[in-house]
């Protein structure tokens, strides 16, 4: 098999806790590591994140180079990771995921097998504890955040966005770098110049990792916020980047804000019929949800259908948000 020079990235905030598990994958990895290098992006940290990056990098059996990202966010410090790579493959991971054992070499081999973009299905963390397996539950439901096509199983085939996935290095030399006025939804950005310049997303089945939940419900909320919020902004920059299911919280927002009027005048029934039909989604996949719980499912059953609508909403109002102050994102040419 063709063995290329990969060049693995991540870029890190505050990961002092979870951040060593992803590096223990790495060095063991199954692809051969003298094939790899990692560069490991601390983005003004202000725990123990760098200390951990450095002891890594004296101890690897792998080329290792600590950057520094001032800006913070996460699209400057990608784009500080991609001019340091040196490697024909690029691929980038979030501190808080794991990996298995081949997870470099089914991508490679993807890749050598003719594509330029591969990747395959991100599964939540198995849970410790039932409050994790509900926070887990909420993050990976197809009614809440799970609803990309790469938290969900099926065959190989096309589809319009991965995660964790390996690019070949020239299809960042033929798209450029990451847009560093966007704090979240930078890869739907990117994603579109790739679709628009005629690179596949390739979804392979045999490829897999691992993404763990924001360990608290209010880091999971403010999360949403700010991912509906940037969803808005994006608009400003890059309109047609999203998908229809990005604007279903704010259509719910919405229509949940129109009922609510129409009942103040005595047309109650819209909202009744919206709240209906809602809520028996709401119990069909907080049921679903609880019965595939690995731990909790009790838990999960009784505290689901209350916190999906919370998601929504708050995801729905951070997009309309955004959508209001889309204008503080200042457009330019490309």
């Amino acid at each position: 098999m063709n063995r290329p020079l990969v060049s693995f990235a991540v870029v890190a905030y505050n990961a002092e806790r979870c951040l060593p598990e992803l590096l223990a994958d790495l060095a063991a990895q199954d692809y051969p590591l003298e094939r790899v290098e990692a560069l490991l992006v601390d983005s003004a940290s202000t725990d123990g994140t760098r200390a951990v990056m450095e002891n890594f990098a004296r101890t690897a059996p792998m080329c290792v180079r600590v950057l520094d990202n001032p800006a913070r966010w996460l699209a400057p410090g990608i784009n500080v990771a991609l001019d340091a790579a040196s490697g024909d493959l690029f691929v980038r991971l979030d501190a808080h995921a794991r990996i298995p054992r081949d997870f470099l070499s089914r991508n490679v081999q993807a890749i050598n097998a003719g594509e330029d973009i591969v990747g395959g299905r991100v599964e939540g963390s198995v849970p410790g504890t039932p409050w994790q397996a509900v926070l887990t539950a909420l993050d990976t439901s197809r009614f809440a955040g799970g609803a990309a096509p790469f938290r969900n199983a099926g065959a190989a085939r096309d589809v319009d966005t991965l995660a964790y996935a390996m690019y070949r290095r020239a299809v960042y030399d033929a798209v450029g770098r990451y847009d560093e006025r966007l704090r979240r939804t930078e890869d739907n950005e990117m994603h579109r110049r790739m679709r628009c310049a005629g690179y596949r997303f390739h979804y392979c089945p045999e490829i897999h990792s691992f993404h763990a939940a924001r360990a608290s419900l209010r880091g999971q909320l403010r999360q949403k916020w700010g991912n509906g919020l940037w969803v808005g902004r994006t608009m400003r920059v890059a309109p047609r980047c999203f998908a229809p299911r990005h604007f279903i919280p704010a259509l719910f927002v919405l229509a949940l804000l129109v009922g609510a009027a129409l009942s103040c005048c005595s047309l109650p029934w819209p909202l009744y019929a919206l709240l209906c039909a809602y809520g028996a989604l709401d119990v069909g996949f907080s049921v679903h949800a609880a019965l595939h719980a690995p731990i909790g499912r009790a838990l999960c059953a009784v505290a689901l259908p209350f916190l999906f609508p919370s998601v929504h909403v708050v995801y729905g109002l951070g997009t309309l948000c955004g959508l209001l102050t889309m204008g503080s994102v200042v457009k330019q040419k490309r």
